[in-house]
């Protein structure tokens, strides 16, 4: 059965058992989609809940530095004359400004070389840092360049080993920037909020992943045997940024910044230079394409033209098997679902916690878990042994250890989602009968049986929740609605959204819930009182779109099933709101999707997909706004 996959949800081949199913259980659930759709509610009012952390800072104990060594180059030349300075990554939101650790910037000499001396002091021992070049002369070029802007992610003050030598070149700086692009702002700063501490220090490892910084070449010094990096895209834009670094007085960088431009502001160093062009990856492919093809000094580089300059690290292992959805823990650790019977655990890094994944425990044919607040993991398993019986929950801890197996209580029937809200409460989609079941933190039904919903659910497969711990059930059998059902199951309201095919639903900052409409290959929105916001939209690469998220910021990201992609629209509290950010083939094309079910962000604001056809995790590097892990409810700034 596990082989059975279709264009629906993979569990479709239950529909006509299912109907059968609902007929001799009662359930309310109908093929033909002709339940009313009740008007939008009237006094409905839209709550913000994607404020940033507020906790106050915990104190730091400064501690102070050792003196190491490192080499500047542009070009594969030495970069003579630079000034080059460390930093200590800002503390007051994304992008805040660094802090400066030396009293005054170090100069490289004539072979690139420059030594930070001891005794300046870190904020704490754990404080991220890097090293920032700017200027200088490339060795063979005739005259300085001003915009020659370098960066290395060092990662913790306290990793720093006295002595060591780090290079900083082109290939730092894309690891550094595309791994830090939703942290950094121009100028060279890099920063979070104090609540976002392992999103930041995440970050920088991921950085470390992709290039080595005591060599300069990509990938990492010691990256684990699950995971593989984009070397050669990412040479492909060292390359690019040589057209620049590398070219006497500057004399090349007009070509790079233009390629680069965001909006109406053309950058003046290669350093925003490469920021601009992570954020909008899109933007001049074939500019940028064609300025790297000028060289070959980082390689292996690609030999044709990408599709976009994202860069995606790829993970395997761990035990995935048709890997479904996805979640990420406080820790930023990755847990995926797997439907032949089986949950991973994987470290930001991409290494698996445990090599052949978490069988037993009730665990089978599983499309859909959830992380709720206090990082224990809730497994649907769809049916209770292969093949047989009407499925059961399974609740491991943040260890991986059983705490509740077999919970059938609720109305639990078939389940084929889960979400957790904010209050530790999981709520259950139950597809067998068109129901869903309210669970308590400790796994005992809230809802009682045979589960809530009535007759306004349509073979249900998806749902999310509002702040106001609402559930929003995506009905993949309508052709028209989604239903919204009130915490306490007491009211279940039916909203016309011209969906077709519902398969992957999400709330946002607002309470508006956005839905990838399988069938329809489309995106809509309703706002909270259920009015239409965005109407069966099409483009940005939407194919047969299934797993949904959005970001820190309201963006809403898209894995399209059919079309091996990821789609990205503007959120909306954006000043264009529902407007498509992606290319017309979406993102990803290169990056080794294969039928992408699953999809998460995470505090480093990387996208991670799961790829149901190869077994496969695709983490989009820092191409989304943080979101705070575990996500119960709609997404909150961390």
């Amino acid at each position: 059965m596990a082989t059975q996959k279709t264009d629906l949800l993979r569990i479709s081949f239950y529909l006509a058992a299912a109907a059968l199913l609902c007929a001799a259980a009662g359930c309310g659930g109908t093929l033909n989609a002709s339940n009313a759709v009740s008007p939008p509610k009237s006094g409905c009012n839209a709550s913000t809940t994607s404020g940033p952390g507020t906790a106050t800072c915990p104190a730091r104990t400064p501690v102070a530095g050792v003196s190491f060594t490192g080499k500047v180059s542009a070009g594969m030349q030495p970069v003579a004359g630079a000034s080059v300075q460390l930093y200590a990554a800002g503390i007051t939101g994304n992008g805040s400004a660094a802090a400066a650790l030396l009293a005054a910037s170090v100069t490289t000499g004539a072979n690139g070389g420059f030594t930070i001396p001891g005794g300046y002091t870190c904020p704490s021992a754990q404080t991220p840092v890097y090293l920032l070049s700017k200027g200088g002369q490339p060795g063979s070029a005739s005259a300085a360049n001003a915009s020659l802007w370098l960066m290395t992610a060092l990662g913790e003050c306290g990793a720093i080993g006295a002595g060591n030598t780090y290079f900083v070149n082109e290939a730092t700086t894309v690891a550094s920037v595309w791994a830090l692009a939703p942290f950094m702002s121009s100028g060279g700063n890099a920063g979070a909020s104090c609540t976002n501490t392992a999103g930041l220090d995440n970050a920088f490892a991921t950085a470390q992943n992709l290039v080595n910084i005591s060599t300069g070449t990509s990938p990492g010094a010691a990256i684990p045997s699950t995971l593989a990096v984009p070397s050669s895209k990412l040479n492909t834009l060292a390359n690019a940024l040589t057209a620049c670094t590398a070219s006497s007085g500057g004399s090349g960088c007009p070509a790079l910044f233009n390629a680069a431009v965001s909006g109406d502001t053309v950058p003046g160093n290669t350093l925003d230079a490469a920021l601009n062009i992570a954020r909008a990856p899109a933007n001049n492919v074939a500019a940028i394409y064609a300025l790297a093809s000028g060289s070959s000094l980082f390689s292996p580089a690609l030999s044709a033209q990408p599709p976009d300059w994202m860069l995606a690290n790829t993970v395997t292992g761990g035990g995935m098997s048709m890997p479904s959805s996805l979640g990420v823990a406080a820790t930023g650790n990755i847990w995926v679902a797997s439907y032949n019977d089986a949950v991973s655990e994987f470290l930001p890094s991409g290494a698996a916690v445990f090599s052949t994944g978490i069988t037993g425990n009730g665990i089978n044919q599983s499309f859909a878990m959830a992380l709720d607040i206090e990082d224990n993991v809730w497994i649907a398993n769809e049916q209770t042994t292969p093949s047989v019986g009407t499925g059961t929950v399974t609740e491991l801890n943040s260890s991986g250890l059983a705490l509740a197996t077999g919970l059938t209580s609720g109305g639990i029937f078939f389940p084929a989602a889960v979400a957790a809200d904010s209050n530790g409460n999981v709520w259950v989609v139950d597809y067998g009968d068109s129901r869903v079941t309210l669970l308590s933190p400790s796994g005992a039904a809230i809802s009682s049986a045979p589960g809530w919903g009535g007759t306004a659910l349509n073979f249900p497969v998806a749902l999310a929740v509002d702040s106001n711990h609402n559930a929003w059930v995506a009905n993949q059998s309508s052709t028209t609605s989604i239903t919204e059902i009130s915490a306490d199951g007491s009211q279940v309201t039916n909203y016309d959204c011209d969906c077709n095919g519902a398969s992957g639903i999400a709330t946002d900052e607002n309470n508006n819930v956005w839905i990838a409409n399988y069938y329809g290959n489309s995106v809509s929105e309703v706002n909270s009182c259920g009015t239409v916001l965005l109407d069966a939209a099409t483009g940005g690469g939407i194919n047969h779109p299934q797993g949904t998220a959005i970001d820190g910021a309201g963006t809403a990201w898209v894995a399209n099933y059919r079309g091996n992609s990821l789609s990205e629209i503007s959120g909306s509290s954006s000043s264009t709101p529902g407007t498509f950010l992606s290319p017309s083939s979406g993102f990803g094309a290169d990056a080794s999707l294969l039928e992408p079910f699953g999809l998460a962000i995470d505090a480093s604001g990387s996208i991670w997909v799961s790829n149901e056809g190869n077994d496969t995790l695709t983490q989009f590097i820092g191409a989304a706004a943080p979101v705070k892990p575990p996500l119960a409810g709609p997404p909150q700034l961390p």
